[in-house]
């Protein structure tokens, strides 16, 4: 291990001479890329976000709101590359943060970052068990309990994490093609027969339209909120070849091809319905039309059939990947010894696998817990679990990526001045860093819409206190490693493998 500026190195070995590090070499662009996609669940984010938007968010503007997410996103990505560029963690954020804005402020953003990822998990299962429920109801007749399917998925995951990286990629790539091909056959069918019902409009692309409707903010947050997890690129660095090239390069294709994904195939869902018919749909008993209609109509009905088990394997490749994320943040957290007891638990690797596997099964715990008290307090496992434990977390990476913007701008005046540039290092992260801010007054202030039926749930209610409760927690215990065990306090946020350290 290694660490820069002249910092006491991290220790080496345990007490057993073991190096506990994640598996190198074990990932390529491609690997990075569909893993980072697959946080973003197209099928998931077009499907359940789409309809919302367009119903009580900026209606056929919908589609321009993720033209303006996409270039915000792009902005942020600029900044946030040129320092993956320098620096390889696993802990992502947690180590940029700490780079740029030092140790106490790197501490508080990787207990947020750990804490958003944690309970993303629990949240895709509450909808992936909602999704199989249903589905398998209509088309078999066969009613199978939420909960089961909770726990399949629970064990696909911890599966996934044991075994290694290169385990969870061929798992990832499998489900993600499927659903990018049904999705992209919808959108190409519809252009190829010359738009819907009225031909092609450019009015759901206008930017203009994206701050427009019932209420442009909620549809500006949900498009944003679409993108979650794109930066998990950055985690992969130690698994993945030449990861000072590959992770920037993921990063970019990831926000630049989920982007333009999203434009055309949300455009081409409201061309194929016809806009008035469009919002008239998304506002329906069944909001899925929106999607499910001109699917039927310009592809067939077995496509429908086939997107229905799509958005099943979607959700569950979105829950792994977020589950993979979790793991890893642990893991950078517990390696460095931030706690004791953890150096030797979530901070070890499978001597096999080189996975983050214990840190893993404690992960599958903390969702199997958190699923069971929301199951306990009658919480239904979409409108309830989902969408509280989505916002929840969602606000707190929201709040990571705007500060690691503004470490990336500290970090480059006093580090790399070869590597300076007034848009790269400037421009771009003080654009995208006061961009994210102003998505978290999107989510703060749309909250209680956003939550539909839990608009008054005390989870609810209570999210920006346990985010602040979080943050606290991480500059607390920071400031008390300072004076108490300067050692590890040095530790924080600067664990790096030597061949991909800060440079």
């Amino acid at each position: 291990m290694a660490v820069d500026e002249g910092v006491a190195p991290a220790a080496k070995a345990d007490e057993e001479g073991t190096l506990h590090r994640l598996k190198p070499n074990a990932v390529g662009l491609l690997g990075v890329v569909f893993m980072a996609i697959a946080t973003a669940a197209p099928i998931t984010a077009m499907t359940g976000n789409v309809p919302f938007m367009v119903s009580s968010g900026n209606g056929v503007g919908a589609p321009a709101s993720y033209l303006v997410a996409m270039v915000v996103l792009a902005i942020f990505s600029v900044g946030f590359t040129s320092m993956a560029k320098h620096i390889t963690s696993t802990g992502a954020f947690y180590g940029f943060i700490s780079y740029g804005l030092g140790r106490t402020v790197g501490l508080a953003a990787g207990l947020l970052a750990t804490f958003a990822y944690v309970v993303f998990e629990p949240a895709l299962i509450g909808i992936f068990s909602t999704f199989a429920t249903t589905t398998l109801g209509d088309q078999t007749g066969v009613h199978v309990p939420w909960w089961v399917f909770a726990l399949v998925m629970l064990a696909i995951n911890a599966t996934g994490t044991w075994f290694g990286v290169s385990v969870a990629e061929k798992l990832l790539v499998a489900l993600l093609a499927t659903e990018v091909t049904v999705l992209a056959a919808m959108a190409v069918s519809v252009a190829l027969h010359g738009g819907g019902p009225h031909g092609f409009t450019l009015a759901p692309v206008n930017p203009v339209n994206a701050f427009r409707g019932t209420s442009a903010g909620l549809g500006l947050f949900f498009a944003f909120w679409s993108w979650v997890g794109f930066e998990s690129t950055a985690m992969y660095g130690e698994e993945s070849r030449d990861p000072k090239r590959i992770i920037p390069r993921a990063t970019m294709i990831s926000v630049l091809g989920v982007g333009v994904f999203y434009v055309f195939v949300s455009w081409m869902a409201i061309t194929g319905n016809g806009e008035a018919e469009a919002v008239k749909a998304a506002s329906s008993a069944n909001p899925l039309a929106l999607f499910f209609d001109p699917t039927e109509h310009y592809v067939g009905h077995w496509a429908v059939v086939v997107m229905q088990w799509l958005m099943i394997t979607g959700s569950l490749a979105c829950g792994m990947a977020f589950h993979n994320c979790a793991a890893r943040y642990m893991y950078a957290l517990g390696r460095e010894g931030v706690l004791p007891a953890l150096k030797n638990t979530v901070g070890r690797t499978h001597a096999r696998h080189r996975s983050p596997h214990i840190a893993g099964l404690v992960q599958t715990v903390v969702s199997g817990v958190l699923i069971a008290a929301f199951w306990i307090a009658g919480k239904d496992p979409y409108t309830g679990t989902y969408v509280l434990l989505a916002i929840l977390g969602t606000m707190a990476i929201l709040l990571v990526q705007a500060v690691c913007s503004f470490a990336v701008l500290v970090y480059f005046r006093s580090h790399h001045p070869e590597s300076r540039h007034w848009f790269r290092t400037t421009a771009a992260p003080l654009a995208g860093g006061v961009a994210m801010l102003a998505v978290v007054v999107l989510l703060a202030s749309n909250m209680g819409v956003a939550a539909g039926p839990e608009s008054g749930s005390l989870v609810l209610k209570a999210t920006p206190w346990l985010v602040a409760l979080v943050a606290a927690v991480g500059v607390g215990y920071a400031q008390y490693l300072k004076r108490t065990s300067p050692e590890r306090y040095a530790l924080l946020g600067r664990t790096v493998l030597e061949e991909t350290k800060e440079r």
